[in-house]
């Protein structure tokens, strides 16, 4: 079975889907067809109770059919092409085996894969990660730095103009700061575990289920210099700032996303379990390492390392505690920078 999925795969015939319908309304005004056409696009998922907001968001062939400015239809194509394969910018601001759409699967656009298009109506906001009100740009400035181990386009760039407008193009007919829950946002916490999440168990589910992807090293797959399959450790992953070095966020990606292509989801405890393994192995420090990785851990600990296993003992070895930055030559991006809104600076 799972090396059928491969050479599918490999061979094309699992393309991201393309939804034809678009829906931006609250669960409760859904109607019985919108409803069983979200059951067809996500089985495995609980349907939007009343109280939730769903958006499926516009394709890009609605965004050739649209009335909008050849120049603008431009500059969200070039966002896409970034997303979608942002080791284009291998070298100089990418610096591993990511896209941004190897977190945000379906091109950003579907639910419980990390949709990217909350982050458009949702920002400018505070973000406790870095403690400041955060403006969309900067919210993929950390991405860049974290999930990418890299450095993102410079603000108000062509590039990164084009990311953001990606973004708000996905959008299209939300409204501005919803004070509403938003269906499959993030990637839902699983149902918590019966047993503690365990390595070993954890070693043989991921054996099972996801190295044939993955790699049994976690090193992914690279086709003729293209990425099939991103690292989940090592150099070419992400580094231990990134979110998915938490384990409860790469337990619920798991959950709903993963393994590709089959029909029955894994159990809530092997989505822990595997969140477990992956998240006790070694890759990129922290961007916001001081030189110390218990005093870095108890710097971010409330804000983010109380859901990682950055500087506490595997066996003999405390994890995070090198100077290894991966294949950058620098640790800290400049645009990783505090902000202040007080006027008494």
């Amino acid at each position: 079975m799972l090396k059928k999925l491969l050479v599918l795969i490999l061979g094309g015939s699992i393309a991201c889907t393309s939804w034809a319908l678009q829906i931006s309304k609250m669960g409760k005004d859904l109607t019985p067809e919108e409803r069983a056409a979200l059951k067809a696009m996500l089985p495995n998922e609980a349907p939007p109770k009343d109280d939730e907001f769903v958006h499926i968001p516009p394709t890009m062939d609605d965004l050739e059919a649209s009335d909008l400015h050849p120049k603008m239809k431009e500059a969200i194509r070039r966002g896409h092409d970034l997303f979608v394969n942002t080791q284009q910018l291998r070298g100089k601001n990418v610096f591993n085996n990511m896209n941004c759409s190897s977190c945000h699967t379906g091109e950003g656009r579907k639910p419980f894969a990390g949709p990217v298009w909350p982050a458009a109506v949702t920002l400018p906001n505070y973000r406790g990660k870095n403690g400041h009100v955060n403006s969309l740009e900067e919210r993929i400035v950390g991405c860049f730095s974290y999930s990418m181990n890299g450095k993102a386009p410079e603000y108000g760039s062509d590039d990164m103009l084009a990311l953001a407008l990606y973004h708000q193009w996905l959008a299209k007919g939300v409204p501005m700061f919803p004070d509403v829950k938003i269906y499959g946002r993030g990637y839902p916490k699983p149902n918590d575990p019966e047993k503690i999440p365990d390595y070993a168990r954890g070693k043989v589910a991921y054996e099972k289920n996801c190295s044939l992807c993955h790699g049994l090293d976690g090193a992914g797959l690279v086709v003729d210099g293209h990425v099939q399959f991103p690292a989940l450790w090592g150099n070419q992953s992400f580094n231990w700032g990134a979110g998915a070095a938490r384990v409860f966020t790469m337990a619920g990606f798991i959950k709903h996303n993963m393994p590709l292509g089959l029909d029955t989801p894994l159990s809530d405890q092997d989505a822990w379990d595997i969140a477990q393994y992956v998240n006790s192995q070694e890759r990129p420090q922290d961007p916001r390492y001081t030189g110390d990785v218990k005093e870095t851990r108890a710097l971010y600990e409330k804000t983010f390392h109380q859901h990682t296993l950055y500087g506490t003992q595997l066996n003999d070895t405390v994890l995070g505690d090198h100077d290894n930055v991966g294949d950058k030559n620098f640790l800290k991006p400049e645009a990783l920078r505090p902000r202040d809104f007080s006027g008494k600076k």
